[in-house]
């Protein structure tokens, strides 16, 4: 599933060069961590905005959201913001700053520990 290549543009240069914030392929579509957790991202057309559990379904009520359920099943505390919600500038900042509101309570995340490469079975040699 592609991800909307504008709106990712129009979201990189919101966060500028802030090196708490990193890129991420996730979903089949584009995820903008802070700090280690998952800030916002693109799925498709739409945004996705990490707003918490408190905060989820308050934020439900309002225009152009719908819960995350791309997989069949809500995610408590994400929502998706349609497109014709992220028109304006100041929408979509609006946005981002909750999203970046909510990462910013959390304490950041230790970077996670490569996983061991498994090594490949190779044809042993017998002595002859």
């Amino acid at each position: 599933m592609p991800f909307d290549d504008h709106l990712a543009e129009r979201l990189r240069d919101l966060f500028g060069i802030n090196p708490e914030i990193s890129e991420r392929k996730m979903f089949g579509g584009l995820a903008f961590m802070h700090r280690g957790h998952m800030c916002c991202g693109i799925i498709d057309r739409e945004l996705m905005v990490r707003v918490g559990k408190d905060a989820y379904e308050p934020t439900l009520g309002e225009a152009h959201t719908r819960p995350m359920d791309f997989t069949g099943r809500p995610l408590t505390g994400m929502v998706m913001v349609d497109p014709a919600g992220l028109t304006e500038p100041a929408a979509l900042r609006s946005w981002v700053e909750r999203g970046l509101a909510y990462t910013g309570s959390l304490p950041p995340k230790k970077p996670s520990k490569p996983k061991p490469r498994k090594r490949l079975k190779t044809a042993s040699k017998r002595p002859s």
